[in-house]
């Protein structure tokens, strides 16, 4: 049972990269939409959000059912949790109440957009690789 919620859990990070990926051409796909931009952009937010919830959430429950003790690694993937989903929001926030009909602004908000999803990308990723990590027995976080 706890493997199944792992392996669960394993697939909708999986699934999470692959939105993340595809965020990096939203503002490529939107160049000169600024309006298609905008509900790009929440819509994306709202994927990413409700993603890296159920992340979370398969997460806490293999934790609980598994009786797996808090780690080190655990509480890194907290962290990273609270970090993406704060990010996330303010970039929101940011795209949602700027004048993005100004060219120079939507070029700049596209431009940071990119930027952010490629943070995000290596925090997943730099995750993902710790833990794998971890399993193999190259480094402890216990």
């Amino acid at each position: 049972m706890v493997e199944e919620i792992i392996l669960s859990h394993s697939i909708l990070v999986k699934l999470f990269l692959a939105g993340l990926v595809v965020g990096f051409f939203i503002p490529m796909l939107t160049k000169n939409k600024p309006l298609g931009f905008k509900k790009a952009s929440f819509i994306y937010t709202m994927t990413f959000q409700a993603l890296t919830t159920m992340i979370a959430f398969t997460g806490i429950v293999a934790m609980v059912t598994g009786k797996i003790d808090m780690s080190m690694s655990i509480v890194i993937m907290l962290l990273i949790w609270g970090l993406l989903m704060f990010v996330e929001i303010k970039k929101y926030k940011l795209i949602k109440k700027s004048n993005i009909e100004n060219e120079e602004i939507h070029r700049l908000l596209g431009s940071a957009f990119v930027k952010i999803t490629a943070v995000q990308v290596m925090l997943v990723v730099m995750m993902v690789v710790l833990k794998i990590m971890e399993a193999k027995g190259a480094i402890s976080l216990s």
